[in-house]
Formats: C-alpha cells, structure tokens, sequence
C-alpha cells in the first residue's frame, strides 16, 4: 500500500497550475461541443499534459452533430416578448421553428403527469425540478420526450431555482435535432407565464433560431505510470454549455484531472498499475466523447474508471459508485487516513462520461462534491462561473483524489467486473429505465444504434 508523501500533499495546496487552467477555460467562455472554444480548450488540456511531464499525449477528433445557438423568445398572448438572453435561452437540439399554441403547464412533468393526457399542438411548459420524495431525477430530456410523445408542439423549461437564470440542457436527438422547439426559462419568467394562464386558454409562441450542423470534437489523453496490462482511468469533460463560463461544469474537473496527473508523475515510481487520464469532449450534448472512445479502445484493459463531472462548489468529496464496492471502499480508506469525510453513494447515475463504461460492467464511478441545498447549483445556467469557486477546495479534493486513484491503481486491490444484465437490472430497480428508454437512451433495447462515426 503507498500512502502519499508529505511533500506530495503540501506541493497540492501550494500550486495554482490547477487553478491557473480553471480560469483560462473560463476565459474561453463558450466551450460548446464542436465550437473553436471547445477545441481551444483542448488545446489548453493538451498543453498542461505535456508540461506536466505525463507519457504518450495525444489528440483524437471525431464526429458530432453540432448546434450553434442564435435567438430565442418566448410571447404569451399579449403580453411583452420575453427575448433578452437573462430570461430565455433555446435548448441544445432544438430544431429553428417556430410554434404557436395553447399553453399547458405541466408542473413537475413527471412521467405519470403525461398518463392519459392528450397535448396535441399544444406548448408545454416543464419545471426543472422533481420532487424529493419521488425517488430519482426526471431529466429535463425526459420531460421533452413524454410532451413529444402526448403530441406537443413546443417545449418551455422553467427553472426552480431564483436568479434570473433560465437552464439549458441538450434535448436533441443523438443524430439531429430534436422533433419541436425547446427553450429555457428562468424561474421569474415561468412564475410570470403561469401567472398569465390563470383559468382561461392562453396562447404562446416560442421562436427559435439556431443551427443544427455536422461538427468534430476531441478528447485528449495521456498516461503515467509502468507499462501494464492493465489501466486505471481517470476523466473529465473540457465541453460546457456557452451561457456560462463553464467553470464548475466541468472546469474544475480538467483541473482536477491534471492536478492529479502532475501528482502521481511524482510518485510514478512507485505505482503498480497504469493510469491514463483521459479528457473526453463533447460531454454535454451526448456523452458522444466518452462513447467514442469506448469504442475505439480496447476494454478489456480498462481496470476501473473514476470520472469528476460537478466538483467545484465544496470540498466536501462525494463518489457514486453504481454498485461496485471496491471503489468505494478505497475511498473509504482515503477518508480514514486524511480523517476528511467522503461520501461514498452506490446508487446509479446514468448521465455523464462514466456511463459508457459502466453499462458494459467495466467497474465505474462519478466523483462530485456536495454543497447543502443546492443540487445542480450553479450548473448550466449564466451563473456558472470561476467567481463561485474557491483554489482551497480544488487543492484539498486534489489531495484526496490522488490517494485514491493510488489505492485503485494497487494490484492487490480486486475490483470486479460484472455482466451487463446487472447494470441493466440495478438501473430498472432504481427507475432510471422509464425515462432512458423515453429518451432512446436505453443501452440494452434492440434497436442497434447509428454513431456519428459510424460512416465517417
């Protein structure tokens, strides 16, 4: 067992380079995937790699669809056009249309609210929010698929949260846009919308201009560490969403990716099992980074994968392990040792670069950190930016990602794989089936998917 030197420790909570990429991401400010801030930031990745002294960097480009966002305004009969970019925001996917119709709120959206419900040309209007006790998250993705499917012609989501920031959130269809335009909306605004509909039919239009094209993204890698069979992953996304800066999502997790990559390039020595951190592009719209890569790697080298996405607004460190105990338990060590709490969560979450491997039963987990009451926080709205962050946090997690990723890279540490069909029945036991299959997200249906490289 390696237990991180002192000096390795004290070297984390001295350096800026970590927080030195964070700002200039940041600075990039629109890092959609397919965009010139996209590639410039993985540019920035891959220059920190080969500073930082770590073997073999490289750059990969593939095929996305790309979405490039232009205006959006939302009118409710006839009152003021809601336009300025602080009240509404098309959603990633949506196709450039316009519709008008009946306006229907839907509340919390939740796939038995659509049960029965004929929306046929109708506009829909959705929270952000699901309820705490209903068990699991609707993705806002969801939400969209159960109004397409009730017969809607538009989509508007409203955020719970205060401030004048409407949320985005890809909604497209994994090759295209999606069926009927979507646009989010802040809080204020969706109060103001439902305070319009009171008793009587309301009439609103939603108009959308945007372009659905063929982009290329990247994901950038490097490795640290003896020549093994076997590797440990390490991962992030570089992609955020263009109305923030990006900072937190997902920022902090390049930071961290590297800030632990510069760490163990220390210690390599003293490692048993390669690492390979490995900074996937194109996360927001698809996970299209981390599938193709799993497609195009071999697996079977793949010991486990930790991936950051939604680390930055504390130091309070929490790891999702979906089910695969050996994860959680070096954590669990880590948190011992460091005498920090770790939060360690089995349950399943579907929704970011760890997912393409953990639906093949490729041992996987989501490292985040937890902030009281604040659930997404600032995540895909204007406010997510560096502003909200604090070096003391990246330093502190840093320290204990590095302790971790050592006792995941030891070989006597087993971590198992398991079939498939285990991952298949822990994310039905855990609800997450109805709103993947809703959304074509459904890794074990019959239906074989087409890729954007798939014909490339």
């Amino acid at each position: 067992m390696v237990c991180l030197p002192n000096r390795i420790v004290g070297d984390a909570h001295t350096s800026t380079r970590g927080w030195q990429l964070v700002e200039a991401l940041a600075d990039l400010r629109d890092r959609m995937p397919g965009s010139e801030g996209e590639r410039a930031g993985a540019d920035l990745v891959a220059k920190q790699f080969e500073e930082i002294g770590l073997d073999t960097v490289s750059t990969t480009e593939f095929p996305i669809p790309g979405w490039e966002r232009n205006a959006a305004s939302v009118s409710v009969d006839d009152h003021n056009l809601f336009e300025r970019s602080h009240e509404v925001v098309a959603l990633p996917g949506t196709p450039a249309e316009t519709a008008s119709a009946e306006l229907i709120d839907m509340g919390y959206a939740l796939p038995e609210d659509f049960d029965g419900v004929d929306l046929e040309g109708k506009i829909v209007m959705a929270s952000s929010l699901t309820p705490d006790d209903y068990g699991r998250w609707v993705h806002r993705g969801e939400k969209y698929s159960y109004a397409i499917e009730a017969g809607a012609a538009g989509f508007i989501f409203t955020n719970h949260i205060e401030g004048c920031l409407p949320p985005t959130g890809s909604i497209g269809d994994r090759n295209g846009p999606g069926a009927i335009p979507a646009v989010g909306v802040s809080k204020e605004v969706g109060d103001r919308i439902e305070r319009y509909c009171r008793d009587e039919t309301t009439e609103a239009t939603i108009a959308v201009d945007c372009q659905n094209t063929e982009a290329t993204s990247r994901n950038i890698e490097a490795t640290v560490g003896p020549d093994t069979d076997e590797e440990v992953l390490f991962t992030a996304h570089v992609d955020a969403h263009d109305i923030g800066d990006g900072a937190n999502d997902n920022g902090v997790g390049c930071a961290l990716v590297t800030a632990v990559g510069r760490l163990l390039k220390q210690i390599e020595d003293d490692l048993e099992t390669r690492v390979r951190v490995v900074i996937f592009g194109a996360e927001e719209t698809g996970l299209y980074g981390s599938y193709y890569w799993t497609h195009t790697h071999d697996l079977d080298r793949v010991k486990c994968v930790l991936n950051m996405d939604g680390a930055g607004y504390s130091r309070n460190l929490s790891i999702h392990t979906h089910g695969f105990d050996a994860i959680g338990e070096a954590f669990e060590e880590v948190s011992e040792e460091f005498g920090v709490p770790i939060d360690v969560e089995s349950g399943i979450r579907p929704h970011s670069d760890h997912w393409p491997f953990v639906q093949r039963g490729i041992p996987g987990a989501q490292g985040r950190t937890t902030a009281d009451g604040s659930g997404r926080g600032w995540g895909h709205t204007h406010g997510d930016t560096l502003d909200k962050l604090d070096i003391r946090d990246l330093r502190e997690i840093s320290v204990l990602l590095t302790a971790g990723v050592v006792k995941l890279s030891e070989t006597s540490r087993q971590i198992e794989r398991v079939d498939d069909a285990e991952i298949r029945d822990a994310t039905e036991e855990q609800r997450f089936a109805v709103g993947m299959k809703a959304t074509d997200d459904w890794p074990w249906g019959d239906e074989v998917r087409v890729w954007p490289w798939d014909n490339a």
